[in-house]
């Protein structure tokens, strides 16, 4: 099946900005000195953005949030199948203030940082999985 490639375009633009901030939590982890709560930042952003490219390939209307939790309700309307990987996702809402701001909580622990790389990886692959193959082409999640 051929599709809009408008459209491939668009969700695709998601789905590499959503590996882009994956990468980049990645590498902040990997630092002499980690940077966690940024890490936690872009793993949430991550999520965010795969789920919008997953709605946005259904023609669902993106709202301008950050919560997960009704994104990944919207995401599941759509594929039921997409629950037991999303839901994980939805303690990560908070993270894309929480650390980012002076007074904030202390910085996280590596553990909660590199969980939260794993729930966005998750999410990532569950999104591209119910995706048409056209918009993962060159998409690396190693």
């Amino acid at each position: 099946m051929t599709h809009d490639p408008e459209r491939v375009s668009e969700v695709r633009a998601w789905i590499v900005k959503a590996v882009e901030d994956l990468r980049a939590a990645e590498v902040l982890l990997k630092l002499e000195e980690p940077l966690n709560g940024v890490a936690l930042f872009h793993a949430q952003q991550a999520a965010e953005k795969a789920m919008k490219g997953f709605l946005c390939w259904h023609d669902q209307p993106l709202k301008k949030t950050h919560n997960l939790i009704p994104l990944g309700k919207s995401c599941v309307q759509i594929d039921a199948s997409l629950e037991a990987f999303l839901r994980p996702a939805a303690k990560m809402t908070d993270y894309a203030w929480q650390y980012r701001y002076p007074g904030e909580p202390a910085e996280p622990e590596i553990e909660e940082a590199l969980e939260a790389v794993s729930i966005a990886r998750v999410v990532i692959k569950a999104v591209l999985d119910r995706l048409p193959s056209d918009i993962a082409i060159g998409i690396s999640l190693t």
